[in-house]
């Protein structure tokens, strides 16, 4: 019997490429999967289906876990705010952690012998399948062709041409991914320290002019609303808010970080609705989180963000982290009012009923409510104490010497 491999289909050059060696040169019986997060129409599926099929696979499966992926990773990437190196919201880094799993499960059903993915062995997405697996899935085999043999993107479409597989060129020059948190895009501008996509290179197209308000309403962390139309899931509201607010521009950029494997990486974004809810819920929780809640939060969620990014999902320490902002979330909610224009936003303000700026107290640089100028001064003492014991102990020091 032929061994079975289980390969992380998403139908590009890649993992085209992976499904004709495996299966051809190979000799394996080849099982692709395709994990839905969000990225994919019921067309692009079925298209992806057939190009499985034509390949000469054993068998195609599609899975949907976008409302998975956002349970499990994107509500936490929320609540924490994360924006690697304050521009990235992870769009690709968080989706594959869902897509490993879901791979490693889909394994386990059909009793394969090996997992195969398409990643090259300069990137990131190496290190995320590899480490899911082995841990999950320890004394399976991992096969990953497009490292392994080295290969550029030329040499994928000149192989799977000569096996009467047709790639558009044209289109394989970027390698694009998809998903609910954002659109990754890589192209040889990406590949210098100078040099920007260009306009064609972008998934979504900038068609809206002049500007209009819009009103995301979270409840406990979450977003439930958008200006009158409320959702069941928060998936829905992600999905519509991107369809709003990507037409702009807005979201789009180009993110420079350091890899796992130690090198500096360029990629283009676009993330329309991932950066504007982040940057929406943040407003919020400046109002109505304390000062340390706040600084905690913001120490946790960066530490958090970094390590699922390194692919890290597995660690426990990600559970304990995850309570601590489950726990964060339970005043944040409120109406947070925000501008569009082309290729910019302006977060207007809040309103909440937990609002922390609540006249009822005081009114900053104006008037207080809740307590005396004697009060402050004695309050002054007290709070300057330590520091003047410095100062005047360092001085009759000084004098003695």
């Amino acid at each position: 019997m032929k061994k079975k491999v289980v390969l992380a289909f998403s139908g590009g050059l890649d993992t085209s490429y992976c499904a004709k060696y495996l299966s051809d040169d190979c000799g394996l019986e080849v099982h692709t999967l395709t994990v839905d997060t969000g990225g994919f129409t019921p067309a692009e599926l079925e298209e992806i289906a057939q190009r499985a099929k034509s390949l000469g696979v054993a068998s195609h499966t599609t899975l949907d876990y976008t409302k998975t992926y956002y349970e499990k990773v994107i509500r936490y990437l929320i609540y924490g705010n994360v924006l690697k190196n304050g521009t990235y919201p992870l769009s690709v880094s968080a989706e594959r952690m869902v897509q490993a799993l879901a791979t490693v499960e889909h394994a386990r059903r059909l009793g394969a012998d090996a997992v195969a993915h398409g990643s090259t062995g300069a990137g990131n997405d190496q290190v995320r399948f590899d480490m899911m697996i082995s841990v999950l899935l320890p004394g399976a085999q991992i096969i990953t062709p497009i490292r392994d043999k080295r290969l550029s993107r030329e040499e994928e479409v000149a192989y799977l041409a000569a096996r009467g597989v047709q790639i558009n060129a044209e289109k394989a020059r970027y390698s694009i991914n998809k998903g609910l948190w954002g659109t990754s895009v890589g192209g040889k501008e990406t590949l210098h320290s100078l040099g920007t996509l260009p306009e064609e290179a972008w998934p979504a197209s900038v068609t809206k002019t002049g500007t209009e308000t819009v009103r995301l309403f979270f409840e406990r962390g979450e977003l439930r609303k958008i200006n009158d139309l409320s959702f069941s899931h928060p998936v829905q509201a992600i999905r519509y808010l991107q369809e709003l607010a990507s037409p702009y521009g807005i979201g789009r950029d180009i993110h420079v970080g350091d890899t796992i494997i130690g090198i500096k990486g360029r990629v283009g974004f676009e993330a329309a609705a991932p950066v504007l809810i982040i940057k929406a819920h943040h407003a919020l929780e400046k109002h109505v989180l304390t000062k340390w809640q706040l600084y905690w939060k913001d120490q946790l969620s960066q530490f958090y963000g970094n390590w699922l990014h390194e692919g890290q999902y597995l660690d426990p320490v990600m559970r304990d982290m995850e309570a601590f902002l489950d726990s964060s979330q339970q005043r944040v909610t409120g109406e947070v009012y925000i501008a569009l224009f082309p290729y910019r936003y302006v977060i207007q303000g809040i309103q909440s009923p937990f609002d922390l700026m609540s006249a009822e107290f005081g009114t900053y640089g104006e008037m207080n409510n809740a307590w005396t100028g004697e009060d402050i001064k004695g309050f002054t003492r007290i709070f300057g104490n330590q520091t003047a014991m410095y100062y005047r102990i360092g001085e009759k020091a000084t004098e003695k010497t």
